[in-house]
């Protein structure tokens, strides 16, 4: 008798496989705004399918030798964004891994087009209130610092969001545990590279 929940379970470690493949050298790049869970859902996305997963940020800060928020400290925000462009730019060139990267860094035209040449790039979208949530409590957020967190975020939300729709796919970021999330994202990725299950032909008669 066909197991259709090992059918299934099949299905997804099979497209999980294929995925590398068919991204043929490019990267799986993670953008949305702080507190969106790139850099939690990238590492799984990653040991799922079978990539390296790399944090711009923590490469960013491995590169300078002091956090993200020291360096905003000291240098300021231009001189930051001015490194994260070619930090993410050598990192692009590395290929292919999942790649989480900060807040602010789609919002660089360059950056976008380094993105688009060599990756494909997945939109966590998040609301207001599951952001709020997440990052009213931080104290290592640069642009939150000293500010209302609220404000900083709609002001954010309302500049940013039409950026990051220009991504290639979408997904939403909410509370719920991160493996849905990664499923998600394996299954819509299976979608566009159309990675089918052989054996669902084969049998003829696809489990519901």
């Amino acid at each position: 008798m066909r197991n259709c929940a090992a059918d299934k379970a099949g299905v997804a470690a099979s497209g999980e496989l294929a995925l590398p493949t068919k991204l043929g050298g490019r990267s799986l790049v993670l953008v949305g705004m702080m507190g969106a869970g790139k850099s939690a859902i990238g590492r799984r996305l990653g040991a799922r399918i079978g990539l390296p997963f790399v944090d711009a940020d923590t490469e960013i800060e491995t590169r300078a030798g002091m956090t993200i928020a020291d360096y905003f400290d000291k240098y300021g925000e231009a001189a930051f964004r001015a490194g994260e462009v070619r930090v993410i730019g050598r990192l692009l060139d590395q290929g292919p891994q999942v790649l989480a990267t900060g807040g602010g860094a789609f919002m660089n035209p360059e950056t976008r087009a380094a993105i688009r040449a060599k990756a494909v790039s997945i939109w966590l979208k998040a609301d207001f209130d599951v952001l709020y949530r997440r990052i009213k409590r931080r104290t290592d957020r640069p642009l939150l610092k000293g500010r209302d967190p609220a404000e900083v975020l709609k002001r954010l939300l309302a500049e940013r969001d039409p950026i990051y729709a220009q991504a290639d796919e979408t997904i939403l970021s909410r509370d719920v545990a991160h493996d849905v999330i990664v499923d998600e994202i394996i299954a819509l990725l299976a979608a566009r590279f159309a990675i089918r299950d052989p054996r669902a032909a084969a049998f003829g008669n696809p489990c519901p």
